[in-house]
């Protein structure tokens, strides 16, 4: 494909086929592949085939359908966060972070509003971490705050002040109705109202969130899924060193 176009690849470079897999409220069947395919069709799949499908439930069927699509992907036109920051050993962190401030930096974590999934948070601040890499508990020179789930802004606001927090870290999973979306607008407006010029660190991370989003959110960063510790380390070092530079 020539230029900065593609197109998905199968068996060929450029033949454009493609997978997809979705569920109908449809009992499996002969009716419910006709269904999937006619869907898929309208997508732009031709042809689609339903090269599998499975009951998961009284009236529903998981499919898995295969086939060509002709749309192309301009690759100049795609927009996405790109990591500005070198990615830093854990012993550069805490170098950089004792150079920088010569104490601790303070770390605040949470779930914020109704979301009872810690599995994110804990990802990022359990000394376990994620992803064969230790979590913010593990760096000698970051002093973390792991609120849990189900934290009100108002009391993540009140402890993060309390803990004078350089950077507070919130993750959501539950995306339904956008609650993520708008429990995030209204933590940063909470902390930009009790803090002023003086707010910490605001990072927001989930799977279904958008790093583009940041500014729209009020934080100032946005990760999304399959985001390791060392990344959220390594971005706290080049925040605070940008927040630390004198100006010229």
């Amino acid at each position: 494909m020539s230029g900065h176009h593609i197109r998905p690849y199968g068996d060929t470079t450029g033949d454009g086929m493609a997978q997809l897999s979705f569920t109908l409220p449809v009992p499996h069947g002969p009716r419910a592949d006709g269904a999937a395919a006619q869907l898929a069709a309208k997508m732009g799949m031709d042809p689609a085939m339903v090269v599998h499908s499975h009951p998961i439930g009284d009236g529903f069927t998981f499919f898995v359908v295969y086939g060509s699509v002709t749309h192309l992907v301009d690759l100049d036109a795609v927009q996405v966060v790109e990591r500005d920051y070198p990615l830093l050993a854990p012993a550069d962190v805490n170098a950089a972070l004792k150079r920088l401030l010569r104490r601790k930096l303070v770390v605040v974590g949470a779930c914020i509003g109704t979301d009872a999934h810690t599995v994110g948070i804990d990802a990022i601040l359990n000394i376990k971490g994620f992803a064969g890499e230790k979590g913010l508990e593990y760096y000698r020179e970051l002093r973390v705050v792991n609120l849990g789930a189900q934290v009100t802004v108002a009391d993540l606001v009140k402890r993060a002040r309390a803990e004078r927090a350089d950077a507070v870290l919130v993750s959501q999973v539950v995306t339904q109705r956008d609650a993520h979306l708008l429990n995030t607008r209204e933590m940063s407006a909470a902390f930009r109202e009790a803090t002023g010029a003086d707010c910490p660190l605001l990072v927001a991370g989930g799977p279904r969130f958008d790093p583009l989003m940041a500014a729209e959110l009020g934080v100032d960063r946005v990760f999304g899924r399959g985001t390791t510790p060392g990344e959220v380390a390594s971005y706290l070092v080049h925040a605070i060193t940008e927040r630390t530079a004198v100006p010229a």
